[in-house]
Protein backbone atom coordinates (compact mmCIF):
# COMPACT_ATOMS: atom_id res chain seq x y z
CA UNK A 1 0.00 0.00 0.00
CA UNK A 2 1.23 3.38 -0.70
CA UNK A 3 2.61 5.79 2.18
CA UNK A 4 -0.25 7.86 2.65
CA UNK A 5 -3.17 10.41 2.05
CA UNK A 6 -1.82 12.05 -0.81
CA UNK A 7 -0.94 13.41 -3.72
CA UNK A 8 -2.15 16.95 -4.60
CA UNK A 9 -5.80 18.13 -3.23
CA UNK A 10 -7.80 18.29 -6.59
CA UNK A 11 -11.57 20.33 -6.42
CA UNK A 12 -13.26 19.80 -9.06
CA UNK A 13 -16.36 17.71 -9.93
CA UNK A 14 -15.24 14.93 -10.74
CA UNK A 15 -11.91 15.26 -8.62
CA UNK A 16 -9.49 14.19 -12.08
CA UNK A 17 -5.65 13.55 -10.22
CA UNK A 18 -3.47 17.03 -9.71
CA UNK A 19 0.06 16.53 -9.29
CA UNK A 20 1.86 19.08 -6.79
CA UNK A 21 5.38 19.49 -8.20
CA UNK A 22 7.77 18.01 -5.27
CA UNK A 23 5.53 15.13 -3.83
CA UNK A 24 6.87 12.05 -3.85
CA UNK A 25 4.45 10.01 -2.17
CA UNK A 26 0.93 9.25 -3.24
CA UNK A 27 -2.96 8.56 -2.19
CA UNK A 28 -6.44 8.80 -2.49
CA UNK A 29 -9.61 9.81 -0.39
CA UNK A 30 -12.65 8.43 -2.12
CA UNK A 31 -15.85 10.16 -1.53
CA UNK A 32 -19.34 9.37 -3.15
CA UNK A 33 -21.06 12.32 -3.11
CA UNK A 34 -21.15 15.33 -5.87
CA UNK A 35 -18.27 18.39 -5.55
CA UNK A 36 -20.59 20.80 -4.54
CA UNK A 37 -22.29 18.77 -1.46
CA UNK A 38 -21.95 19.87 2.14
CA UNK A 39 -19.49 16.56 3.42
CA UNK A 40 -17.51 16.90 -0.14
CA UNK A 41 -16.81 20.68 0.50
CA UNK A 42 -15.97 19.95 4.08
CA UNK A 43 -13.49 16.98 2.86
CA UNK A 44 -11.78 19.67 0.58
CA UNK A 45 -11.38 21.98 3.45
CA UNK A 46 -9.87 19.03 5.17
CA UNK A 47 -7.58 18.63 2.58
CA UNK A 48 -6.65 22.31 2.51
CA UNK A 49 -6.09 21.94 6.22
CA UNK A 50 -3.51 19.45 6.23
CA UNK A 51 -1.73 20.92 3.20
CA UNK A 52 -1.85 24.17 4.45
CA UNK A 53 -0.30 22.64 8.61
CA UNK A 54 2.01 20.36 6.71
CA UNK A 55 3.65 23.13 4.37
CA UNK A 56 2.76 20.62 1.11
CA UNK A 57 4.23 17.80 2.51
CA UNK A 58 1.07 15.66 3.11
CA UNK A 59 -1.65 16.31 0.33
CA UNK A 60 -4.93 14.79 -0.23
CA UNK A 61 -6.25 13.70 -3.38
CA UNK A 62 -10.28 14.13 -3.35
CA UNK A 63 -12.02 11.70 -5.62
CA UNK A 64 -16.06 12.44 -5.52
CA UNK A 65 -18.73 11.73 -6.83
CA UNK A 66 -18.20 7.86 -6.57
CA UNK A 67 -15.65 8.44 -9.50
CA UNK A 68 -13.09 6.41 -7.87
CA UNK A 69 -15.25 3.78 -5.58
CA UNK A 70 -19.28 3.69 -5.54
CA UNK A 71 -20.66 5.31 -2.13
CA UNK A 72 -21.21 1.71 -0.41
CA UNK A 73 -18.45 -0.11 -1.58
CA UNK A 74 -15.83 2.75 -0.01
CA UNK A 75 -14.81 1.18 2.71
CA UNK A 76 -13.78 -2.01 1.19
CA UNK A 77 -12.32 -0.29 -1.56
CA UNK A 78 -10.32 1.43 2.03
CA UNK A 79 -9.76 -2.23 3.75
CA UNK A 80 -8.37 -3.46 0.51
CA UNK A 81 -5.66 -0.86 -0.50
CA UNK A 82 -7.79 0.38 -3.23
CA UNK A 83 -7.69 3.74 -1.72
CA UNK A 84 -6.18 5.24 1.31
CA UNK A 85 -8.89 7.19 2.56
CA UNK A 86 -12.73 7.29 2.05
CA UNK A 87 -16.23 8.34 3.23
CA UNK A 88 -19.56 6.85 2.97
CA UNK A 89 -22.89 7.30 5.14
CA UNK A 90 -22.97 5.61 8.32
CA UNK A 91 -25.66 3.52 7.51
CA UNK A 92 -24.43 1.77 4.46
CA UNK A 93 -21.77 -0.15 6.90
CA UNK A 94 -24.51 -1.39 9.04
CA UNK A 95 -24.28 -5.19 7.45
CA UNK A 96 -21.10 -5.39 8.84
CA UNK A 97 -21.12 -3.05 11.86
CA UNK A 98 -24.61 -3.09 12.75
CA UNK A 99 -24.46 0.05 15.47
CA UNK A 100 -23.66 2.15 12.67
CA UNK A 101 -27.17 2.60 12.14
CA UNK A 102 -28.41 3.95 15.43
CA UNK A 103 -28.46 7.36 13.76
CA UNK A 104 -31.01 5.91 11.39
CA UNK A 105 -33.37 5.13 14.10
CA UNK A 106 -36.01 7.25 13.46
CA UNK A 107 -37.97 9.71 16.14
CA UNK A 108 -35.37 9.47 19.01
CA UNK A 109 -32.90 12.29 18.16
CA UNK A 110 -34.95 15.65 17.83
CA UNK A 111 -32.36 18.36 17.53
CA UNK A 112 -28.65 18.52 16.37
CA UNK A 113 -27.68 19.01 20.08
CA UNK A 114 -29.43 15.38 20.51
CA UNK A 115 -27.96 14.59 17.29
CA UNK A 116 -24.02 15.26 19.18
CA UNK A 117 -24.75 13.20 21.98
CA UNK A 118 -25.70 10.19 19.84
CA UNK A 119 -22.81 10.43 18.18
CA UNK A 120 -20.25 10.70 21.20
CA UNK A 121 -22.24 7.43 22.98
CA UNK A 122 -21.79 5.61 19.15
CA UNK A 123 -18.11 6.95 18.33
CA UNK A 124 -16.21 4.45 20.59
CA UNK A 125 -17.96 1.19 19.52
CA UNK A 126 -17.81 2.73 15.63
CA UNK A 127 -13.99 3.03 16.65
CA UNK A 128 -13.61 -0.33 17.87
CA UNK A 129 -15.45 -1.39 14.97
CA UNK A 130 -12.83 0.33 12.89
CA UNK A 131 -9.76 -0.80 14.03
CA UNK A 132 -10.38 -4.31 13.90
CA UNK A 133 -11.14 -3.79 9.97
CA UNK A 134 -7.55 -1.90 9.55
CA UNK A 135 -8.99 1.62 9.35
CA UNK A 136 -9.35 4.98 11.47
CA UNK A 137 -12.16 6.88 12.21
CA UNK A 138 -11.74 10.44 11.43
CA UNK A 139 -14.56 11.95 11.75
CA UNK A 140 -18.35 12.33 10.85
CA UNK A 141 -20.63 15.23 10.00
CA UNK A 142 -24.60 14.43 9.81
CA UNK A 143 -26.66 15.68 6.98
CA UNK A 144 -29.66 18.04 7.66
CA UNK A 145 -32.20 16.54 9.45
CA UNK A 146 -35.35 14.53 7.70
CA UNK A 147 -38.91 16.10 7.84
CA UNK A 148 -42.50 15.27 6.51
CA UNK A 149 -43.36 16.59 3.42
CA UNK A 150 -46.99 16.56 2.37
CA UNK A 151 -49.02 17.78 0.00
CA UNK A 152 -51.99 18.55 2.11
CA UNK A 153 -51.91 19.55 6.17
CA UNK A 154 -51.50 16.59 8.64
CA UNK A 155 -53.59 17.34 11.55
CA UNK A 156 -53.42 13.90 13.10
CA UNK A 157 -52.36 10.39 12.24
CA UNK A 158 -56.19 9.94 10.84
CA UNK A 159 -54.72 12.08 8.01
CA UNK A 160 -52.30 9.38 6.82
CA UNK A 161 -54.47 6.83 6.25
CA UNK A 162 -54.91 5.77 2.53
CA UNK A 163 -52.30 8.03 1.16
CA UNK A 164 -49.41 7.48 -0.61
CA UNK A 165 -45.91 7.36 1.07
CA UNK A 166 -42.96 7.60 -0.51
CA UNK A 167 -40.42 4.80 0.93
CA UNK A 168 -36.77 3.85 0.24
CA UNK A 169 -35.55 1.30 2.67
CA UNK A 170 -36.84 -0.84 5.32
CA UNK A 171 -37.05 2.08 7.95
CA UNK A 172 -39.25 4.24 5.66
CA UNK A 173 -41.71 1.18 4.89
CA UNK A 174 -42.46 0.51 8.65
CA UNK A 175 -43.31 4.37 9.17
CA UNK A 176 -45.57 3.72 6.13
CA UNK A 177 -47.10 0.94 7.75
CA UNK A 178 -47.47 2.42 11.19
CA UNK A 179 -49.15 5.30 9.85
CA UNK A 180 -51.56 3.63 7.54
CA UNK A 181 -50.15 4.73 4.61
CA UNK A 182 -49.65 3.05 1.39
CA UNK A 183 -45.80 2.96 0.55
CA UNK A 184 -44.94 3.69 -3.22
CA UNK A 185 -40.98 2.65 -3.45
CA UNK A 186 -38.55 5.58 -4.84
CA UNK A 187 -35.52 4.79 -3.97
CA UNK A 188 -33.63 6.47 -6.45
CA UNK A 189 -33.66 10.30 -6.22
CA UNK A 190 -33.93 10.59 -10.04
CA UNK A 191 -37.32 9.20 -9.67
CA UNK A 192 -39.06 11.25 -7.13
CA UNK A 193 -39.74 14.48 -9.53
CA UNK A 194 -41.52 12.06 -11.76
CA UNK A 195 -43.75 10.33 -9.54
CA UNK A 196 -44.66 14.00 -7.60
CA UNK A 197 -45.45 15.13 -11.00
CA UNK A 198 -47.73 12.36 -11.86
CA UNK A 199 -49.14 12.81 -8.59
CA UNK A 200 -47.80 9.45 -6.96
CA UNK A 201 -46.78 10.89 -3.90
CA UNK A 202 -48.61 12.26 -0.98
CA UNK A 203 -46.50 12.29 1.23
CA UNK A 204 -42.65 11.51 1.87
CA UNK A 205 -39.95 11.86 5.05
CA UNK A 206 -37.10 13.10 3.53
CA UNK A 207 -34.55 16.59 3.87
CA UNK A 208 -35.47 19.90 3.19
CA UNK A 209 -32.39 20.06 0.84
CA UNK A 210 -33.53 16.97 -0.72
CA UNK A 211 -36.65 19.13 -0.99
CA UNK A 212 -35.27 21.86 -2.39
CA UNK A 213 -33.06 19.79 -4.91
CA UNK A 214 -35.66 18.22 -6.15
CA UNK A 215 -38.04 21.70 -6.36
CA UNK A 216 -40.73 19.87 -4.27
CA UNK A 217 -43.28 23.05 -4.49
CA UNK A 218 -45.11 21.46 -7.64
CA UNK A 219 -47.33 19.37 -5.56
CA UNK A 220 -46.08 19.61 -1.76
CA UNK A 221 -47.62 22.31 -0.14
CA UNK A 222 -46.56 21.74 3.81
CA UNK A 223 -43.34 20.77 5.37
CA UNK A 224 -43.02 20.00 8.99
CA UNK A 225 -39.74 19.97 10.92
CA UNK A 226 -40.28 16.81 12.66
CA UNK A 227 -36.41 15.75 12.85
CA UNK A 228 -37.16 12.42 12.15
CA UNK A 229 -33.26 11.32 12.13
CA UNK A 230 -29.64 13.16 11.36
CA UNK A 231 -28.43 10.80 8.89
CA UNK A 232 -24.52 11.10 9.22
CA UNK A 233 -21.70 10.57 6.65
CA UNK A 234 -18.26 8.95 8.39
CA UNK A 235 -14.64 10.10 7.45
CA UNK A 236 -12.27 7.55 7.59
CA UNK A 237 -8.64 6.60 6.87
CA UNK A 238 -6.39 3.13 6.48
CA UNK A 239 -4.82 2.29 9.77
CA UNK A 240 -1.58 0.92 7.88
CA UNK A 241 -1.52 4.22 5.76
CA UNK A 242 -2.45 6.37 8.84
CA UNK A 243 0.76 4.53 11.04
CA UNK A 244 2.97 5.24 8.10
CA UNK A 245 3.22 8.70 8.93
CA UNK A 246 5.72 10.61 11.23
CA UNK A 247 3.80 11.17 14.77
CA UNK A 248 4.02 14.93 14.29
CA UNK A 249 1.94 14.43 10.75
CA UNK A 250 -1.07 12.15 12.34
CA UNK A 251 -1.22 15.27 15.14
CA UNK A 252 -2.13 17.47 12.35
CA UNK A 253 -4.33 15.02 10.63
CA UNK A 254 -6.33 14.51 14.18
CA UNK A 255 -6.59 17.51 14.54
CA UNK A 256 -7.77 19.04 10.90
CA UNK A 257 -10.26 16.07 11.41
CA UNK A 258 -11.52 17.50 14.33
CA UNK A 259 -11.69 20.89 12.75
CA UNK A 260 -13.62 19.77 10.16
CA UNK A 261 -16.32 17.42 12.39
CA UNK A 262 -17.16 20.82 13.92
CA UNK A 263 -16.55 22.64 10.84
CA UNK A 264 -19.42 20.05 9.53
CA UNK A 265 -21.57 20.21 11.98
CA UNK A 266 -22.07 23.96 11.96
CA UNK A 267 -22.53 23.82 7.99
CA UNK A 268 -25.18 21.13 8.24
CA UNK A 269 -27.14 23.32 10.86
CA UNK A 270 -26.87 26.38 8.52
CA UNK A 271 -28.10 24.60 5.55
CA UNK A 272 -30.97 23.08 6.92
CA UNK A 273 -32.20 26.73 8.04
CA UNK A 274 -31.42 27.76 4.47
CA UNK A 275 -33.11 24.62 3.03
CA UNK A 276 -35.52 25.29 4.44
CA UNK A 277 -36.65 28.79 3.76
CA UNK A 278 -35.96 28.34 -0.04
CA UNK A 279 -38.90 25.58 0.77
CA UNK A 280 -40.80 28.37 1.93
CA UNK A 281 -40.56 31.13 -0.60
CA UNK A 282 -41.58 29.26 -3.11
CA UNK A 283 -44.83 28.76 -1.75
CA UNK A 284 -44.27 25.74 0.78
CA UNK A 285 -45.88 25.96 4.28
CA UNK A 286 -43.50 25.36 6.97
CA UNK A 287 -45.64 24.20 10.44
CA UNK A 288 -45.43 22.24 13.11
CA UNK A 289 -47.04 18.71 14.07
CA UNK A 290 -49.90 19.27 16.65
CA UNK A 291 -48.66 18.00 19.88
CA UNK A 292 -51.34 14.94 20.62
CA UNK A 293 -49.60 13.93 16.94
CA UNK A 294 -45.61 14.83 18.54
CA UNK A 295 -46.31 12.38 21.26
CA UNK A 296 -47.66 9.82 18.97
CA UNK A 297 -44.41 10.28 16.80
CA UNK A 298 -42.19 10.02 20.15
CA UNK A 299 -43.73 6.76 21.42
CA UNK A 300 -43.10 5.17 17.53
CA UNK A 301 -39.14 5.92 18.15
CA UNK A 302 -39.19 4.00 21.34
CA UNK A 303 -41.02 1.12 19.70
CA UNK A 304 -38.22 1.20 17.15
CA UNK A 305 -35.55 1.73 19.45
CA UNK A 306 -36.63 -0.86 21.43
CA UNK A 307 -36.77 -3.21 18.37
CA UNK A 308 -32.91 -2.07 17.29
CA UNK A 309 -31.67 -2.80 20.74
CA UNK A 310 -33.81 -5.93 21.00
CA UNK A 311 -31.91 -6.87 17.09
CA UNK A 312 -28.62 -5.39 17.74
CA UNK A 313 -27.86 -6.47 21.25
CA UNK A 314 -25.69 -4.86 24.08
CA UNK A 315 -23.72 -2.84 21.96
CA UNK A 316 -26.77 -0.94 21.13
CA UNK A 317 -27.63 -0.69 24.94
CA UNK A 318 -24.04 0.71 25.69
CA UNK A 319 -25.91 3.58 23.12
CA UNK A 320 -28.95 4.13 23.78
CA UNK A 321 -29.50 3.13 27.92
CA UNK A 322 -27.81 6.09 28.73
CA UNK A 323 -28.62 8.53 25.65
CA UNK A 324 -32.24 8.28 27.31
CA UNK A 325 -31.19 8.40 30.95
CA UNK A 326 -30.35 11.50 30.54
CA UNK A 327 -33.26 13.02 28.66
Amino acid sequence: MAALLAVGACHTQNASSVQHPGTSTGGKLAAGYRAESLHTLNIMQFSRDVEQATAGQLLIQVHANNTLAKLNDISQAVQQGKAEAGETTMSSLAKDIAIADADSVPFVVNSYKDAQRLWKLQRPGIEKHFNERGLKLLYAVPWPPQGLHSSKPVRGLADFKGTQMRTYNQTTLRIAEMLGAKPVDVAIMVDLGQALTEGGIDNMITSALTGGENKVWGSIRYYYEINAWFPKNVVFVSSKAFEALRPEVRSTVLKAATDAEVRGWLASQALAVSATEELRKNGIRIERIPADLEQEVKRMGEEFSREWVRSVGNEANNIFVPYYLVQ
